[in-house]
């Protein structure tokens, strides 16, 4: 009987839908809101410049050229490396490996995973 029951647990606790794994990838989607925005502001700011070095700056003829954008850039690069390291390492850990080995479906977890850039994409839809 109380083997039934562990079953049954297990069994409710797989199906027992996606709100935790949901809800956990989407608290999960706050603190990757900062390498999400790194990446936005590399794709959107720097890769669009003409220049991508201070020496260009002198050369003639390059018109999307923006020294501040230039001096960001490095820091930017680095914080986007230390912190999308760390959000990788924290989705690897709360989607794959705990619910490994708590017994739970890695589908559901691993589905639910697509909710965490919803909070940077609300966030840009507001400003």
């Amino acid at each position: 009987m109380a083997e039934t029951g562990v079953k049954g647990d297990r069994g409710q606790r797989a199906r027992g839908g996606l709100w935790i794994p949901g809800v956990v990838n989407l608290a999960l989607g706050v603190p990757a809101m900062i390498p999400l925005y790194l990446t936005w502001w590399l794709l959107a700011e720097y890769l669009p410049m003409d220049c991508h070095s201070a020496d260009d700056l002198a050369r003639a003829g390059l018109a999307n050229c923006n020294y501040h954008t230039l001096d960001h850039a490095g820091p930017v690069m680095f914080l986007l490396t230390v912190t999308g390291l760390f959000m990788l390492v924290l989705v690897l850990i709360v989607d794959l490996l705990l619910p490994l080995r708590r017994g739970d479906r890695l589908g559901t977890w691993l589905g639910t995973a697509v909710l965490i850039p919803v909070p940077f994409m609300v966030c840009m839809a507001l400003v």
